[in-house]
């Protein structure tokens, strides 16, 4: 092979790979960074194929992916001074790869560190002005969009974006937990003895009310039931006297035959009377007439 044929070959070689250094492909997955001298040229690349220059210029590739940061459970202190451990994780994306190279140098582990200190002070302030019954209640839904409006307002500095932070676990410090929990058992037993208390008074209450209507019942049922016997009793007597007028005989018999049932007959009846007792008249006289 002649010395010119080997000049053309390499030269092919070299060309080839030239060739090869100046291109790049950017992945619709992917943002890429176009570098010269270590400073950014170009950022906005679209998907596909795009040219470059060798040895001068060079691609640094970040992903467009969410991500997932899950610190280790802190402590953090509420209005009341008392140690909260919480448990959170952090999803986050790139969506300025020039200002992330720029705040972090491209390194996702310096950009995880600062991403975590922000949403660590986002978390110690909207908890630090909560009581520890706001935090783990009913203000959860309030605190969570409190960090996250916070934690937002500073990851544009790195380039980054938070899609959403999410607390997993609130646990009170167990140097705290004990005293919380009395706390919380007293101001049940606060509200169950006043509720109790509640129930008896309207216990007596209804009790009250119910002797006092039962009395009034009572009297006026008495009341209709002395005036119904009175007016039974008056009738009787002119039943009676009407009778006696028409025949005293007959009169006598009946009165005598009614206490003869009211006084004899059962075995405890005990009647300490004469024979010849004008009582047992009618009783002596198979004929029912009176003996003179």
């Amino acid at each position: 092979m002649s010395p010119r044929l080997n000049l053309l070959l390499v030269t092919a070689v070299v060309i080839v790979i030239l060739a090869r250094m100046s291109v790049f492909t950017v992945d619709q997955r992917d943002y890429a960074v176009k570098f010269q001298f270590r400073e950014i040229v170009q950022a906005d690349y679209k998907p596909g194929l795009h040219f470059k220059v060798p040895f001068v210029q060079n691609i640094e590739v970040y992903p467009k992916r969410i991500m997932n940061l899950k610190p280790a459970a802190e402590k953090f202190l509420t209005g009341e001074k008392k140690n909260l451990i919480v448990d959170y994780f952090v999803m986050w994306r790139i969506i300025d790869p020039a200002q992330y190279y720029r705040a972090v140098r491209g390194d996702e582990t310096l950009a995880v560190e600062r991403l975590a200190a922000i949403i660590k002070e986002g978390i110690k302030a909207a908890i630090s002005q909560r009581t520890v019954q706001q935090v783990v209640s009913a203000e959860r839904s309030e605190l969570m969009e409190e960090m996250l409006k916070a934690a937002r307002e500073r990851t544009p500095e790195i380039g980054i974006q938070i899609v959403d932070v999410r607390v997993k676990r609130i646990e009170l410090a167990e140097e705290v937990s004990e005293s919380v929990y009395n706390r919380m058992r007293q101001e049940r037993q606060r509200v169950a003895s006043q509720l109790r208390a509640e129930g008896d008074e309207e216990f007596e209450r209804i009790r009250a009310d119910a002797d006092r209507q039962r009395t009034v019942i009572l009297s006026e049922a008495y009341r209709d039931a002395e005036r119904i016997r009175g007016a039974g009793d008056a009738r009787a007597s002119e039943i009676y006297a009407e009778a006696y007028s028409k025949d005293r005989d007959f009169y006598a018999f009946y009165r005598s035959l009614q206490a003869y049932r009211q006084s004899i007959g059962r075995e405890q009846d005990v009647l300490v009377l004469q024979p010849d007792s004008e009582f047992f008249k009618f009783l002596q006289n198979q004929l029912g007439t009176s003996t003179k």
